[in-house]
């Protein structure tokens, strides 16, 4: 197997390091401090065409087939360093974005996917609720039929670019009031504009502080039937067979990171001297950089594999449970080690490593946590029933 770039992968890698570095990231550390949506560098990234790199052109994207997206989003987020709005930026793409690209009619596709690529529209993925996150199944906001709409009822919480979205891939019941039958559940698209659509509050975090974070609460919301997702009753089908693409897509930018956060530290142990010498030079060190590079590679070569699987047009739910685990850990693992490398300068305000922490604590948690994850491993090597107490 050929691990090595195209040239024109290469190249793309150098273009997105060089613009991320020059025009993204420059206010990180107030917009941090503020909990700001750097809604500039929003606009950048769609100028420079980052929010439709998955997207075929004929819809207004940059038409970049799985693979090559995934060695874009990894070069963006190794040269921006505001993690929260790569982060946004994947909410945008793998919460809303890829439910048109896989699931949408032609008719959705032309009258939301052009706007979603050139900024006019923020991208959400409104799913979560305070008694419903990893339990699909138990959504209680409704989706009652009424003519030629649906009437949307009910709250969703912890939305990632809730406050500042435009357009959300909604979930809610139009099914059985309270069964967990998986033909319950149907998926929409709910432009924030309509009637009843209230973004109630925005949420305050430990880390990814520029990404903004809220509740949004639908009140009898009159959803045309034309902006049903799929079929009724496909809700589940639907986000089952999607979720695959953020779970793996969606940590691309991780691997970014953990290269940026590497250097950095090979840079700090090197001039750093204690006792006569670079701290390099001392095994505890030398030891966590050397595992910091093996977690790296480890990550690299899970998530390329994802990648070339989606790019092959196969079923890839497996290999993108173990990337999600895999690299969302390894992250935070390769951010205290830098901390720590770091000395005093790891955990002061004053400079990034401590904010490069909060942020990667997110990772074992969003799009599902690292718990739910190891079950949904379990389940797919056929360990249900033993997980589940039955004999077999």
């Amino acid at each position: 197997m050929d691990f090595e770039l195209t040239p024109e992968q290469r190249g793309l890698r150098r273009e997105i390091i060089a613009f991320a570095r020059q025009e993204l990231g420059a206010t990180v550390a107030e917009d941090d401090r503020t909990g700001r949506f750097p809604i500039e560098d929003w606009r950048r990234c769609a100028d420079f065409g980052v929010l439709g790199w998955p997207v075929p052109t004929t819809y207004g994207g940059g038409g970049l087939d799985p693979l090559t997206t995934i060695i874009a989003l990894e070069a963006l987020g190794y040269g921006c360093r505001d993690n929260g709005l790569v982060f946004a930026i994947g909410n945008h793409l793998w919460g809303c974005a890829v439910y048109l690209l896989n699931h949408g009619t032609e008719e959705q596709k032309n009258r939301f996917l052009k706007p979603l690529c050139d900024g006019g529209l923020i991208g959400a993925h409104a799913l979560s609720e305070p008694e419903a996150g990893s339990d699909v199944l138990s959504l209680r906001t409704t989706a009652v039929r009424d003519g030629d709409r649906y009437l949307l009822n009910g709250t969703k919480c912890f939305i990632s670019n809730g406050p500042e979205a435009g357009l959300f891939v909604v979930f809610a019941r139009t099914g059985d009031g309270g069964g967990r039958a998986q033909n319950a559940l149907s998926a929409f698209l709910v432009p924030a504009d309509l009637p009843g659509v209230r973004k109630a509050r925005e949420l305050g975090k430990m880390g990814l502080r520029t990404t903004p974070m809220g509740v949004v609460e639908f009140d009898d919301t009159p959803v045309p039937a034309a902006n049903l997702i799929g079929r009724e009753g496909a809700g589940y089908s639907i986000f089952t067979s999607t979720i695959e693409w953020e779970r793996s897509f969606m940590f691309a930018g991780h691997v970014g990171v953990m290269e940026r956060l590497l250097e950095t530290s090979v840079e700090r142990a090197s001039t750093r001297r204690q006792f006569g010498r670079p701290i390099g030079s001392f095994q505890a060190v030398a030891h966590q950089i050397a595992d910091m590079k093996i977690r790296l590679e480890t990550a690299r070569l899970l998530l390329y594999r994802v990648g070339w699987l989606k790019r092959e047009g196969r079923f890839a739910l497996l290999d993108a449970t173990i990337a999600k685990i895999v690299i969302s850990e390894a992250l935070v693992q390769t951010a205290l080690a830098a901390a720590e490398v770091h000395g005093a300068q790891g955990y002061v305000t004053d400079l990034a490593i401590e904010r490069e922490l909060r942020d990667a604590l997110g990772g074992p948690i969003f799009a599902g946590t690292s718990s739910v994850q190891r079950g949904v491993l379990a389940e797919l090597l056929g360990l249900q029933g033993a997980l589940s107490g039955e004999a077999r």
